[in-house]
């Protein structure tokens, strides 16, 4: 299988994540105009799915390191196994809440308070398992990601003032789902021997393995949980699997390629994991939130006719970000 064998390449796949962690979303405001988001949402995880096959069969599956998928999962442990699972669940029923917030609130003010929460948590989680990476200069980098959330905020509140940008509603659901979200990449981490990839230890699995049964937890999970919130929507009328399959052929696609579009970058996140830590993966991926708030405010307009000063706020946010990722990427180099 194909492993990243150095920090710089592992730090590249985790922009790469950061770019697609924080663009799927585009898809879901593409479908908007004509599909409900609980009927989106499908799509979305059939296309995640898709991902994890093909690239478990692809990259998974090809060259002499490691073990190939097919073969790893076979002899994959149950406790790992459901680990993986588990992981799909949790990520799943955060991601469903956090897509609903990005229907109510946009992506200018979702992203930065439920995956910039994300972060914050998700970083600590993962460290406390796996201490890789500089902690001083490490949570220097979540300090400044942190107060961007703060800023992010008083822009919301400046802006709210002359217009209803977004309900107390999609705030609370935002920050529901950024707590949830913290702790999903901690089971995958734990289903994987993060020390070898090359020669994972028995009962644990690859990371193209662990993509997959993540995968299929999130699958299964969407079952159970989005059911739910088709019959009991939390805005809007409920609707069904009939006015699913009624959807157009382009309508679905849109969906599967935001599921693809994620899927490559949970897939590139992990295999980073390996030589970055988990807790630097996860927290350069989940830099997102950059990435999603300048499709908000320069791409889908979300802060348009706000009141003077909101722009400054805006530009202070995304500098603070960017310096609290530069630090999470200086805490690997100097570990």
């Amino acid at each position: 299988m194909f492993i990243v064998n150095s920090y710089t390449l592992a730090i590249v796949f985790c922009i790469i994540t950061m770019l697609c962690w924080g663009s799927w979303a585009n898809t879901q405001k593409l479908a908007s105009k004509n599909w409900r988001f609980e009927l989106f949402y499908w799509d979305y995880v059939l296309g995640i799915l898709m991902f994890s096959i093909i690239s478990a069969f692809t990259l998974g599956s090809m060259g002499t390191e490691g073990r190939s998928f097919l073969p790893d999962l076979a002899q994959a442990s149950n406790a790992n196994i459901l680990g993986a699972l588990l992981g799909g669940v949790i990520f799943n029923a955060a991601n469903i809440l956090f897509s609903a917030a990005i229907a109510i609130a946009g992506m200018a003010v979702a992203f930065p308070l439920g995956i910039g929460l994300a972060l914050v948590l998700g970083v600590i989680i993962n460290y406390m398992a796996s201490q890789k990476g500089d902690p001083l200069l490490l949570f220097i980098g979540v300090g400044f990601v942190m107060l961007a959330i703060i800023i992010n905020a008083l822009a919301y509140k400046k802006a709210s003032k002359v217009k209803n940008v977004v309900s107390s509603r999609g705030i609370l659901l935002a920050l529901i789902a950024g707590t949830l979200m913290s702790f999903f990449y901690r089971f995958i981490a734990a289903s994987m021997d993060l020390d070898n990839f090359a020669n994972p230890e028995a009962g644990k699995m690859t990371p193209y393995t662990a993509v997959f049964i993540f995968s299929v937890g999130i699958l299964i999970s969407n079952f159970l949980f989005n059911t739910i919130l088709m019959k009991y929507p939390l805005e809007g009328e409920p609707t069904n699997y009939k006015a699913y399959f009624k959807g157009k052929t382009g309508t679905h696609l849109v969906g599967i390629l935001g599921g693809l579009i994620w899927g490559l970058g949970n897939s590139l996140n992990i295999i980073a994991a390996g030589q970055a830590g988990p807790a630097i993966s996860y927290g350069l991926g989940q830099g997102a939130t950059l990435i999603a708030a300048l499709w908000g405010v320069f791409v889908w307009k979300e802060f348009k006719g706000a009141p003077q000063g909101t722009k400054s706020l805006i530009v202070q946010m995304l500098l603070f970000f960017v310096i609290g990722i530069g630090f999470i990427i200086y805490a690997g180099i100097k570990a």
